[in-house]
């Protein structure tokens, strides 16, 4: 994709016609049944941010449906802040989980904003990820307890 010019034909599209992109960021289909995925447009060295996303927050005792749930930052744990969910604007929660990830993400409770954090060297072309059941924004786990409290089946 020649980020220089406009969208002229079919080869600039995923599979799916949908394609978003900033100079550093791409979202695309995965070819796999994770659907889409953010993936990186240039180099980032390890503990560079990759993105600053703003967050919406919400109390958590609000009843909202699973496909919302599944979108949401625990911001009580991350900011220290009281029973609140954060939803991230930007990319923030449309990466998709590995274990481990190339990601970890921390809170700016005072700017309201989630930081993506790279945790090693990743290249053009490589798909970003944060770990979902690692506590705290943390790159690894022993665990699927995000999985399985979600009632969702963890994809390889």
């Amino acid at each position: 994709m020649n980020l220089g010019q406009p969208l002229s034909d079919s080869s600039d599209f995923s599979e799916d016609g949908f394609v978003v992109f900033t100079s550093k960021l791409i979202v695309k289909d995965t070819g796999t049944k994770k659907g889409r995925g953010v993936y990186a447009n240039q180099m980032f060295h390890c503990g560079e941010i990759v993105e600053k996303c703003p967050v919406i927050l919400i109390p958590k005792q609000l009843s909202l449906p699973i496909e919302v749930q599944t979108l949401l930052f625990d911001w009580t744990t991350l900011a220290k802040a009281e029973d609140l969910y954060a939803l991230a604007a930007g990319f923030g929660s449309m990466y998709n989980h590995s274990n481990p990830s190339n990601l970890r993400y921390a809170a700016d409770r005072d700017g309201k904003l989630l930081l993506f954090i790279a945790v090693t060297t990743i290249y053009q072309g490589e798909e970003l990820t944060i770990n979902y059941n690692a506590w705290g924004g943390g790159v690894d786990a022993d665990h699927n307890n995000w999985f399985e409290t979600m009632g969702i089946v963890p994809i390889s």
